[in-house]
């Protein structure tokens, strides 16, 4: 029996990406449903259209490199953003995971899955850009220390945000933090 790829790759239950410098070169229909967008829409774009912000697209990509170079594979949770529908705006949490085709050069060519986790995970706070990645990392369970390792900031600062992301869900621990943003 031959297998079309062509029709696995647009069927998958699962959103897919194939980039090349951290634009969509292909996508397939669960992606667009996702985004809530055409193909024509995506393909050709940016990453950057998927993000809530210039900022977590910069920073994301900026973070990947080493881990990509030294792993050739990368996966977080994090918050992005729906493109186009009834939705257009909306924010929401998503698990994200790549393989680099060639590690030395992790955004040259890639292929990416994208599972929205907004059935098990909402996004209720107006969170900044920076609140976001630190609740992600937070979800990950990793101390103020090692956030700060993996966004390039001082634990001082993870701690004043992971302070604010706290006050904003009623949070009165960081386990508390974990339990709202999981079954929130």
């Amino acid at each position: 029996m031959d297998i079309d790829y062509r029709l696995a790759f647009d069927l998958a239950p699962i959103g897919l990406v194939v980039s090349r410098e951290r634009t969509i070169v292909d996508c397939n229909r669960h992606l667009c449903e996702m985004f809530g967008a055409a193909r024509e829409q995506l393909v050709g774009q940016s990453f950057r259209v998927l993000y809530p912000s210039a900022d977590e697209y910069e920073r994301t990509g900026e973070r990947i490199t080493p881990i990509m170079n030294a792993k050739g594979h990368y996966a977080d949770d994090r918050i992005m953003r729906r493109v186009d529908g009834r939705l257009k705006g909306e924010a929401f949490w998503c698990h994200v995971t790549g393989r680099a085709f060639d590690r030395t050069a992790p955004h040259a060519a890639g292929i990416w899955s994208f599972e929205d986790l907004s059935a098990r995970r909402s996004v209720h706070a107006s969170l900044t850009p920076r609140e976001r990645e630190i609740a992600a990392q937070v979800m990950q369970g990793l101390t103020a220390k090692e956030i700060g390792r993996v966004l390039g900031i001082s634990h001082r600062t993870v701690e004043i945000y992971r302070a604010r992301v706290m006050r904003k869900y009623g949070a009165g621990s960081t386990a508390e933090l974990v339990h709202r943003l999981v079954t929130r």
